[in-house]
């Protein structure tokens, strides 16, 4: 049985508004798995375990550091995706959109936690030495916290989200594939890249992306004034909220 395109039912129906709509959703479907794949490339040299982290952390600062923020900065960005992927999917296969996409969100939450402690450990490494950051993230290592009760989120939700996606008819089953890849990435403090990385991020850009162009079509276009003063208006709070951030 050959599935039916999901935006070839919605054609024509009024759609009203929803959140974050179509523009937001879109360009995360595009940005944000690009931005991810980055991360991931810029730190594929070294090997993913933590002592190694650490290590290149301290004999490549500027480099390290551009990596792990260009993770968090993608892993971020894919809210408004992953919400944007569940209602095309909630249209024809409701639970599997209401699982999928509240596990995927909640793994984004537990990643960005891990984020912040990778953060912490790189000044460690500048504060007190390399010695001293890899025996204190050693020592607290598998250190209980509520946040580790979402790693399974992280690993179980992507394969929901593919399997609604699928059924739905969202995604073809080659990509649906590719987007159930994510939960192969691998979790935790200070987890590098590995081949595994590439390919499962690789997989979501192969997911998200054209579904991405095909979600900002699915509207009418934006004039270029309107285009225009959106630009500007990002740009003016992008730019605040990086000064407000630096203020403390």
């Amino acid at each position: 049985m050959v599935k039916q395109d999901i935006f070839k039912h919605i054609e024509g129906q009024d759609q009203g508004f929803w959140f974050p709509g179509r523009w937001i959703g879109g360009v995360s479907m595009i940005v944000a798995p690009l931005v991810l794949l980055t991360g991931i490339l810029l730190r594929i040299q070294f090997h993913f375990f933590f002592p190694q982290q650490l290590e290149a952390f301290e004999q490549h600062p500027a480099l390290m550091s551009a990596a792990y923020n260009f993770f968090v900065a993608g892993n971020i960005l894919l809210w408004p995706a992953i919400i944007t992927l569940a209602r095309y999917v909630g249209m024809r296969k409701s639970q599997w959109a209401l699982w999928g996409g509240t596990f995927v969100i909640l793994g984004l939450f537990a990643r960005s936690f891990h984020a912040g402690a990778d953060h912490f450990a790189f000044q460690l490494v500048q504060l007190q030495g390399l010695e001293m950051a890899t025996k204190t993230v050693a020592d607290s290592y598998g250190g209980f916290h509520i946040v580790s009760a979402l790693n399974g989120a992280i690993l179980f939700g992507w394969i929901i989200l593919a399997i609604g996606a699928y059924l739905s008819g969202t995604l073809g089953l080659v990509r649906s594939i590719a987007l159930a890849c994510m939960s192969a990435l691998m979790l935790g403090v200070l987890k590098g890249s590995s081949v595994v990385s590439v390919i499962a991020v690789l997989g979501l850009c192969i997911a998200l992306v054209p579904l991405g162009f095909k979600v900002l079509k699915d509207g009418p276009a934006l004039s270029y004034k309107t285009l225009g003063n959106w630009v500007l208006l990002i740009a003016v709070v992008i730019i605040l909220l990086f000064f407000l951030g630096q203020a403390g």
